[in-house]
């Protein structure tokens, strides 16, 4: 067969579904671009089914578990395209949403640093929207996004979603921001020493976005952000005194496009 006549009808359909299968979102989707056959072949319910499952698990099983749900009504209201309209819908909505954390992460920058009340609020909205591993993948592990959103992203994989580290860090690898630089300071409540409470201590640390994730760093930095202690503690007496993070040195929040 000569080159010219291999096209794709040469390839029966079940081998070209295996091969899609395979496939990440974004090629599957260029590939659908290419002709109106593969359009049909690769928009299949039996290709995005399993990855919007794989994506959003829970949302999945709502739709299945309840006829009901409002996740049901927008499937059956987009029925025509199937599960690829319905994740392509799907992905646009937690966009929006991702670029509301954004924008709200943005506006309480204060000299490129975010205080602990908001750092921790960007998580339990990113909670409440229930973001995916690959929401946060694809919307906020992103090189030209402020620094400070990756470790929000960061943060709520492995403290929320309990990804793996090892995930974690191949992620940031792909995304080319592994070696990014953060600094974080906090305050630790003075140790009681035969009956007297020690000093306050005061803790700066920089290190990478990759080695707060490999846990690489001798004491867990990223439990340093747990708002109660000093709520109950400094809320009056040290009311700017919390943990806060900011771009490492040398290092500029947001990198080119």
């Amino acid at each position: 067969m000569n080159e010219s006549d291999y096209t794709y009808s040469s390839i029966p359909n079940d081998v070209a579904l295996k091969i899609a299968s395979s496939l990440a979102v974004t090629d599957l989707s260029c590939l659908s671009c290419c002709s109106r056959v593969w359009r049909d072949l690769w928009g299949s319910d039996c290709l995005w089914e399993p990855l919007f499952k794989q994506r959003w698990p829970l949302l999945y099983e709502d739709v299945l578990k309840d006829p009901t749900s409002s996740l049901s009504f927008k499937l059956k209201k987009i029925s025509v395209e199937g599960w690829r309209g319905f994740y392509i819908k799907q992905h646009k909505e937690m966009k929006d949403q991702a670029d509301s954390v954004i924008k709200f992460v943005e506006n309480c920058l204060q000299s490129e640093s975010i205080q602990v009340n908001d750092y921790l609020k960007a998580i339990e909205c990113l909670k409440l929207m229930g973001f995916g591993f690959k929401d946060v993948q694809m919307l906020l592990l992103k090189p030209k996004l402020n620094v400070l959103l990756n470790l929000v992203g960061l943060h709520y994989c492995l403290n929320i979603l309990k990804v793996p580290a090892s995930d974690v860090v191949e992620a940031l690898k792909s995304s080319n921001i592994k070696n990014r630089q953060i600094c974080i300071k906090w305050w630790k409540l003075g140790r009681w020493f035969y009956g007297f409470r020690m000093r306050d201590e005061f803790h700066f640390r920089c290190l990478s976005l990759e080695d707060l994730a490999s846990s690489k760093d001798d004491e867990d930095v990223l439990g340093c952000f747990n708002a109660e202690p000093f709520m109950r503690f400094y809320k009056f007496r040290y009311p700017l005194l919390v943990p806060e993070a900011m771009p490492g040195p040398n290092q500029s929040s947001q990198s080119p496009v």
